[in-house]
Protein backbone atom coordinates (compact mmCIF):
# COMPACT_ATOMS: atom_id res chain seq x y z
CA UNK A 1 0.00 0.00 0.00
CA UNK A 2 1.40 3.33 -1.03
CA UNK A 3 1.58 6.10 1.51
CA UNK A 4 0.73 9.71 0.75
CA UNK A 5 4.44 10.54 1.07
CA UNK A 6 5.37 7.92 -1.54
CA UNK A 7 2.68 9.17 -3.91
CA UNK A 8 3.83 12.77 -3.44
CA UNK A 9 7.47 11.81 -4.03
CA UNK A 10 6.57 9.79 -7.13
CA UNK A 11 4.55 12.70 -8.56
CA UNK A 12 7.37 15.16 -7.82
CA UNK A 13 9.94 12.96 -9.57
CA UNK A 14 7.69 12.46 -12.60
CA UNK A 15 7.30 16.24 -12.94
CA UNK A 16 11.08 16.71 -12.69
CA UNK A 17 12.00 14.01 -15.22
CA UNK A 18 12.75 15.06 -18.75
CA UNK A 19 14.74 14.60 -21.92
CA UNK A 20 18.05 16.45 -22.23
CA UNK A 21 20.94 16.40 -24.66
CA UNK A 22 23.84 14.44 -23.21
CA UNK A 23 26.17 17.28 -24.22
CA UNK A 24 24.40 19.54 -21.71
CA UNK A 25 25.37 17.20 -18.85
CA UNK A 26 29.13 17.16 -19.51
CA UNK A 27 29.99 19.49 -16.63
CA UNK A 28 28.08 17.26 -14.21
CA UNK A 29 29.64 14.13 -15.67
CA UNK A 30 33.09 15.65 -15.15
CA UNK A 31 32.34 16.14 -11.45
CA UNK A 32 31.19 12.52 -11.03
CA UNK A 33 27.60 13.46 -10.33
CA UNK A 34 26.01 11.45 -13.16
CA UNK A 35 24.61 7.99 -12.43
CA UNK A 36 23.78 5.57 -15.24
CA UNK A 37 20.46 3.69 -15.02
CA UNK A 38 19.97 0.64 -17.24
CA UNK A 39 17.08 0.67 -19.69
CA UNK A 40 15.86 -2.49 -17.92
CA UNK A 41 14.94 -0.38 -14.88
CA UNK A 42 12.25 2.24 -14.36
CA UNK A 43 13.98 5.60 -13.90
CA UNK A 44 11.35 6.86 -11.45
CA UNK A 45 11.51 3.69 -9.35
CA UNK A 46 15.28 4.03 -9.11
CA UNK A 47 15.00 7.72 -8.22
CA UNK A 48 12.48 6.89 -5.50
CA UNK A 49 14.72 4.19 -4.00
CA UNK A 50 17.70 6.54 -3.96
CA UNK A 51 15.58 9.32 -2.44
CA UNK A 52 14.36 6.96 0.29
CA UNK A 53 17.89 5.59 0.85
CA UNK A 54 16.85 2.03 -0.04
CA UNK A 55 20.35 0.57 0.22
CA UNK A 56 19.23 -3.01 -0.54
CA UNK A 57 17.66 -2.13 -3.90
CA UNK A 58 20.55 0.13 -4.90
CA UNK A 59 23.11 -2.53 -3.98
CA UNK A 60 21.23 -5.18 -5.97
CA UNK A 61 21.11 -2.95 -9.08
CA UNK A 62 24.78 -2.07 -8.71
CA UNK A 63 25.80 -5.71 -8.39
CA UNK A 64 23.76 -6.47 -11.53
CA UNK A 65 25.53 -3.56 -13.29
CA UNK A 66 22.17 -1.87 -13.89
CA UNK A 67 23.09 1.21 -11.87
CA UNK A 68 26.38 2.98 -11.31
CA UNK A 69 28.71 5.82 -12.15
CA UNK A 70 28.62 6.73 -15.81
CA UNK A 71 31.55 5.17 -17.67
CA UNK A 72 33.96 7.30 -19.69
CA UNK A 73 33.45 5.06 -22.73
CA UNK A 74 29.66 5.34 -22.73
CA UNK A 75 29.84 9.09 -22.06
CA UNK A 76 32.17 9.55 -25.04
CA UNK A 77 29.90 7.43 -27.24
CA UNK A 78 26.81 9.43 -26.27
CA UNK A 79 28.66 12.69 -26.89
CA UNK A 80 29.87 11.53 -30.30
CA UNK A 81 26.39 10.39 -31.37
CA UNK A 82 24.69 13.47 -29.89
CA UNK A 83 22.34 11.39 -27.73
CA UNK A 84 19.35 12.65 -25.82
CA UNK A 85 18.72 10.97 -22.48
CA UNK A 86 16.07 10.82 -19.81
CA UNK A 87 17.23 12.47 -16.61
CA UNK A 88 16.07 13.31 -13.13
CA UNK A 89 17.92 14.94 -10.26
CA UNK A 90 18.10 13.21 -6.90
CA UNK A 91 20.55 15.51 -5.19
CA UNK A 92 23.48 15.26 -5.32
CA UNK A 93 23.05 12.90 -8.28
CA UNK A 94 21.75 13.24 -11.81
CA UNK A 95 20.29 9.94 -12.96
CA UNK A 96 20.40 9.31 -16.71
CA UNK A 97 18.89 6.64 -18.89
CA UNK A 98 18.97 6.12 -22.64
CA UNK A 99 15.58 4.52 -23.09
CA UNK A 100 14.34 4.78 -26.66
CA UNK A 101 10.66 5.57 -26.92
CA UNK A 102 8.61 3.17 -29.00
Amino acid sequence: METQDNIALHDKLVRETGRIAWSELQTYFATGAVIYVSDALDLIDVAMCISKDDKAAVKQWMLARQLGKMSDDLAAEWLETDETVWSVVVSPWILVQHKVLA
